[in-house]
């Protein structure tokens, strides 16, 4: 059920608003557990704020509720049914067969998910990751930031727990799905503070993430993980039969790893590996995706806009926005992603010459600027036929911008008001983007339908939060890893990839997920189905 709190009530007051909710003594109500908090910011009719927390409780009471009360509150769906809460692994009886080896490729939330959910029923699991562990990981991207020049291997988009590891950490989703919980609660058990499990923005930081994901590592290897770090995947091993093929082994730079399975949890920016598959007979398609540029503002811009400047509003911490322009009579829309509150943004590339950014965050939100990438989508339309028409889209666009800046990871920079009014800033604000930024003409770059959906939604926007589209915003681009501009196509059943047998694809970087919970999600729900139906 719904209930609200005010910002100085306790949370002990919930547990009257929920007897009084449906009809029950308080001696009857045996434990309340918080599943979702929000934050209502909303302007009231009188045009100040009255700020609270929506807050939805599941509870345990003793007997059946009756009553008038109850009765009006099941009818109305205030009230429903807890469903009984669903578990990574499988119980012994939902498993069909367990197979002799499994390989998952990658080490982002997808690949680990599948891991634990695979080695803690019991499977042998081979975890194949092209990057390094966090610390090698780390001590790249300082070479990076220092000389200028990306590890093509360990980077901010590659190696353990994925791009995802410098980013805010957000754990929210779109996607409702029973596993949710209990991914979240493993984030719990590894280190994360118990919020995570029911705040509407729940998010890790890119800090805490760095004490986690050595927790879920060696929760991993107890389970019998096998983890072989800086190891690329150059090809596949089939045995061709009647029927499907099946593939019997993993090809990479350090040798053949035999296998019953694979589990394909490669990433947004695995473009290598996507041409290894399509050469092995991998059926890969491609599809629409999303770009833009990213946007920066002072966190205390948008705090405003948010919410005030009350004196409640201090207490809040830094405000979030996502914001949303719909595409109307043929004019592009519009929206924000990966929206980075008290963050910086960072150069997320792999391979030199190119340029695109992303945005990341620590735990506290600290930083004095707000970021957020403001996309929009194109598709064939915009960069044509063929299976790697995005991607060669996207790699066109970030050496154009690379060039632009000076070919030294410089970013090309433009105020908001400069971008609408189409012409170059003779100046630009501070960033937080540690390479600097030089002023670019980006209205002069993109291509015009991304022009165009982005400036309708700056225009939008700054309806919204105002100064969004003034010289207070800065963009910086571009940004092209927002999703995979492919699709392996599966079984939305079985997860299983079309003509091989013992293929799964999952994650972002097979076109099913966005970001770190739904790819998780989407990797722990295929390794169970592999465990329910593995032939």
């Amino acid at each position: 059920m719904n209930l609200t709190l005010g910002l100085d009530e306790p949370e002990a007051a919930l547990r009257a608003r929920a007897c009084e909710a449906i009809g029950v003594a308080r001696e009857h109500l045996r434990d309340l557990r918080i599943a979702r908090r929000s934050l209502d910011a909303r302007r009231a009719s009188g045009g100040g704020r009255h700020f609270r927390f929506v807050i939805h409780v599941d509870v345990v009471v003793e007997g059946m509720p009756t009553g008038e009360t109850f009765d009006g509150a099941s009818r109305t769906g205030r009230v429903k049914p807890l469903a009984p809460p669903q578990q990574l692994q499988l119980a012994a009886a939902d498993v069909a067969k367990r197979p002799d080896r499994v390989v998952v490729v990658g080490a982002g939330p997808a690949g680990l998910f599948a891991a634990l959910v695979l080695a803690e029923s019991g499977v042998p699991v081979d975890l194949i990751e092209r990057g390094g562990e966090l610390r090698s990981r780390g001590r790249a991207l300082a070479g990076f930031l220092n000389g200028r020049r990306p590890d093509p291997e360990n980077n901010l988009l590659f190696g353990e727990g994925g791009a995802g590891t410098y980013s805010d950490g957000k754990l929210y989703t779109r996607v409702d799905h029973p596993l949710s919980h209990p991914i979240l609660e493993t984030f719990v058990a590894c280190g994360a503070k118990p919020e995570i499990v029911f705040d509407s923005r729940a998010h890790i930081g890119t800090d805490r993430l760095h004490a986690i994901l050595p927790a879920l590592r060696e929760r991993l290897i107890d389970a019998g993980v096998q983890f072989h770090w800086n190891t690329q995947v150059s090809g596949l091993r089939f045995h061709e039969g009647g029927g499907a093929r099946a593939i019997t082994g993993v090809e990479t730079n350090n040798g053949e790893v035999a296998c019953d399975a694979v589990l394909l949890a490669i990433g947004h920016s695995a473009r290598d590996t996507w041409e290894h598959l399509l050469r092995d007979g991998v059926k890969i398609e491609a599809r629409a995706s999303q770009l833009g540029v990213r946007i920066e503002h002072p966190q205390a811009l948008i705090d405003a806009g948010r919410y005030g400047t009350g004196p409640e509003a201090a207490r809040l911490g830094a405000s979030y926005y996502g914001l949303v322009c719909r595409a109307e009579k043929g004019a592009p829309g519009g929206h924000s992603f990966c929206m980075c509150p008290g963050g910086q943004i960072v150069a997320s590339v792999n391979t030199p010459g190119h340029l695109c950014t992303n945005g990341m965050s620590n735990s506290r939100h600290s930083s004095p600027f707000a970021n957020a990438a403001i996309v929009t989508g194109v598709g064939p339309r915009e960069f044509g036929d063929g299976v790697f028409a995005g991607v060669d889209y996207q790699r066109a666009l970030e050496a154009r911008f690379f060039d632009e800046g000076g070919k030294d990871y410089t970013a090309p920079a433009q105020r908001a008001s400069d971008f609408l009014k189409g012409r170059e800033s003779t100046s630009l604000k501070a960033t937080s983007y540690k390479f600097g930024v030089v002023p670019g003409r980006i209205d002069l770059l993109l291509p015009s339908t991304v022009r165009d959906g982005i400036a309708r939604a700056l225009t939008a926007f700054n309806r919204q939060i105002s100064g969004f589209a003034s010289e207070e915003g800065m963009l910086v681009g571009v940004e092209t890893r927002c999703s995979a501009p492919l699709r392996i196509p599966r079984d939305p059943d079985t997860f299983r990839a079309r003509d091989i047998a013992n293929l799964y694809p999952v994650g972002e970087g097979a076109g099913y997920a966005g970001g770190i919970l739904s790819a998780a999600i989407d990797g722990a729900a295929a390794a169970q189905a592999l465990l329910k139906n593995p032939d």
